[in-house]
């Protein structure tokens, strides 16, 4: 059965909305809890496809898990086994933060290779790396990545380029090592800061999380912990952005306004008006927004998964402007489909070039991965007329009950089976 979106777009998206818990934070979350032995309960979980695949592969590890109105309860008493099979990482990229607590845990890990992206290849090698002067043996092995050490010893490591998923596997695996390990070029995403804070909880002793440079004294003892993951800044933006698109007044509750900081300072360059609170924000719109340029960043930079939204945005703003690319320069899928509902857009190599127009039509579009496809359905609740959304179980992977919530903001959106 195949899920779909019809929605009647034109109608200003207004009130209040609350954001889930950050489903970018859940996943390693969930691959730490392998490191105690012992019940980890993470609260303000999202109920999305991401996770229950994440619950899957700790399951194939031999973890206990339940989720439940928002609590996800981790037992890995019995989590015994130390390989990670294909038919479940295949689903999902994130799977491979389990390579490092292995490691940590058992002395040794078998995972595979990676798959579950539309955005083209992208290497584990500083994974790989990184273990490998934590003091791991590694190989490749039919499509399996095999790591295998008798003891972790404290390292000096620095990344090429700052990796959010080698940084957290980094910090999972540095926990168990002898002395201690500075990681230089660390991502500084809230989603790393959140595994730090939650491994000192546990037990670590992590400092700089935040900054470039992570320091861990190693090794420590950890003890399951109960522990709530931080806002979905991802899922927040999208709902911001929709305000805006639409010409409304949207507050999101369950917000960091610090996460977002650039994404506001944008939508108030483009002549929203933006007011903030400690745990929530809100964007209010004019009749027409101002084009303003874009170029992602790592953070504190313009996010990527917010690309597709802002291009949708600058498609009904007054003036040209340019969204630059620099994270996946092929992450521009959202183009063609937009153009389908009479975007002016042009792709320049990683730019895509808009020229605003007064209104957006409605048609038959289509998601081809996570953030896209919530591009498509600020799109579509943008244009006039009706349009149909195809391939929403992209959505389902990072947005829980995305239609529902839309809806109430006032969105004429509803899914509808086939």
């Amino acid at each position: 059965m195949m899920d779909r979106f019809v929605v009647e777009g034109g109608i200003p998206l207004t009130g209040r909305v609350t954001a889930n818990g950050s489903k970018n934070a859940t996943l390693p979350l969930m691959a730490a809890a392998l490191l105690a032995e012992g019940t980890t309960i993470i609260e303000g979980v999202p109920d999305l496809q991401d996770v229950r695949t994440m619950a899957m592969v700790l399951r194939m590890l031999g973890a206990d898990i339940k989720l439940a109105d928002g609590v996800l309860t981790i037992d890995s008493t019995q989590a015994k086994s130390w390989e990670a099979p294909y038919e479940l990482v295949r689903k999902m990229r994130a799977s491979i933060y389990v390579l490092g607590p292995l490691v940590a845990r058992r002395g040794r890990a078998k995972v595979s290779l990676p798959g579950g992206c539309a955005l083209g290849p992208r290497p584990i090698d500083l994974h790989i790396k990184a273990l490998e002067k934590l003091g791991c043996r590694i190989t490749l092995d039919a499509g399996y990545v095999i790591a295998e050490c008798e003891r972790l010893k404290g390292a000096r490591i620095a990344f090429d380029v700052g990796s959010v998923g080698a940084t957290g596997n980094t910090l999972m695996a540095a926990v168990a090592a002898h002395g201690k390990t500075v990681i230089e070029n660390a991502a500084c995403e809230p989603e790393i800061v959140d595994l730090a804070d939650m491994l000192n909880a546990m037990g670590a002793k992590i400092s700089g999380q935040g900054t470039p440079v992570i320091e861990i004294e190693g090794p420590t003892e950890l003890s399951p912990v109960r522990y709530r993951v931080i806002p979905d800044r991802v899922e927040a933006g999208t709902f911001l952005i929709g305000g805006a698109a639409t010409n409304g007044d949207v507050t999101v509750d369950n917000c960091r306004p610090d996460h977002l900081a650039i994404v506001l300072d944008k939508l108030h360059d483009a002549g929203a008006t933006i007011e903030t609170g400690k745990n929530w924000a809100r964007v209010a719109a004019p009749k027409r927004l101002k084009a303003v340029d874009v170029k992602t960043a790592v953070y504190p930079g313009f996010p990527t998964d917010l690309q597709a939204p802002w291009t949708t945005l600058m498609a009904v703003a007054d003036g040209s402007s340019s969204i630059t690319e620099t994270i996946y320069p092929e992450r521009f899928n959202h183009v063609p489909e937009l153009a389908r509902l009479g975007a002016d857009l042009k792709m320049d190599l990683n730019t895509v070039r808009v020229k605003g127009v007064e209104r957006l039509k409605g048609a038959a579009v289509m998601c081809s991965d996570i953030r896209a496809g919530a591009g498509m359905v600020i799109g579509t609740l943008t244009a006039q007329g009706r349009s149909d959304l195809l391939r929403i179980y992209h959505l389902d992977r990072g947005y829980e009950k995305l239609e529902q919530k839309m809806a109430g903001l006032g969105g004429r959106i509803e899914r509808v089976s086939e």
